[in-house]
């Protein structure tokens, strides 16, 4: 498999800010509607290219990992659906369970699995809010390159973007050529 596609178009900030905001509406409009937590599950893509093949292909093994992951333990879920949009595809489960467990969940598999620090699954409580790593007294993410923590490196800008670029493609096709072999 080579890692290569049509890629859309680079998104501003301002389109950015947009779909963060529209995000955390259909968010609040998921916790009415349904009343369980929900799962929040968008990608870690450093720079203004959110949408491209491989980008997809991401997405798609992370909503089949959780899906995994959701039904290997039983935990019922009430809706699914994902969003594929220029600013980054996003996806959204609202599961009949705790938030607390389903956020230990969702970190085991951003820990354990080859391509988990590339997903961004937030758990978002009916009643508490997001569900932070802190809940679980569990330290932040840690940075792609160099294993600080990535709030650290991010706000410095400590990394340039082709090397976080470079980075991630490595992590994708050390997966997904694997597979093919």
């Amino acid at each position: 498999m080579t890692l290569t596609g049509d890629i859309a178009a680079d998104v501003t900030l301002d389109q950015l800010l947009a779909a963060k905001e529209r995000r955390a509406a259909r968010q609040r409009e998921w916790i009415g509607r349904y009343g369980r937590p929900l799962i929040s599950l968008t990608l870690v893509t450093p720079g203004p290219v959110k949408d491209s093949a491989p980008y997809r292909q991401l997405m798609a093994e992370a909503i089949n990992v959780c899906e995994g992951m959701l039904t290997g333990r039983g935990w019922p879920v009430a809706a699914r659906q994902a969003f594929w949009l220029s600013t980054g595809p996003e996806a959204f489960w609202a599961v009949g369970h705790g938030a607390g467990e389903i956020k230990a969940a969702t970190v085991a598999l951003e820990q354990q699995h080859p391509l988990g620090r590339l997903w961004d699954m937030d758990v978002i409580s009916v009643h508490d809010g997001i569900i932070g790593r802190n809940f679980l007294s569990q330290a932040g993410r840690r940075c792609l390159v160099c294993d600080q923590p990535a709030h650290a490196c991010g706000r410095s800008r400590r990394h340039p973007l082709p090397q976080l670029t470079a980075r991630i493609k490595d992590l994708l096709e050390a997966y997904f050529v694997r597979d093919e072999s």
